[in-house]
């Protein structure tokens, strides 16, 4: 039963799909056959896709962890991390 919340999860997380998708689109790309010109194109076109989805998910991570951080610190400190964060 516990496979099947995971399963629910992971289909819900839109993130974790598209990196599966693009991981899927490239091994249909490898199986289908000699790659040509058109499918070298595809498969670049794919590995910035998936660098960019990867570059967005370490950034929810580090937004993530410091609203984690933040939630605990009082006003002022806050103020300041959020300040630090608004120049990045």
């Amino acid at each position: 039963m516990w496979v099947l919340s995971m399963l629910s999860a992971l289909a819900g997380n839109t993130t974790i799909m598209a990196i599966l998708a693009a991981l899927a689109g490239g091994i249909g790309l490898f199986v289908a056959g000699g790659i040509s010109r058109a499918n070298k194109d595809t498969a670049r076109r794919a590995a910035e896709k998936l660098a960019a989805v990867e570059e967005r998910l370490e950034m929810d991570r580090e937004a993530s962890d410091a609203e984690r951080a933040a939630r605990d610190l009082p006003d002022e400190a806050a103020r300041r991390e959020a300040m630090r964060w608004a120049r990045h």
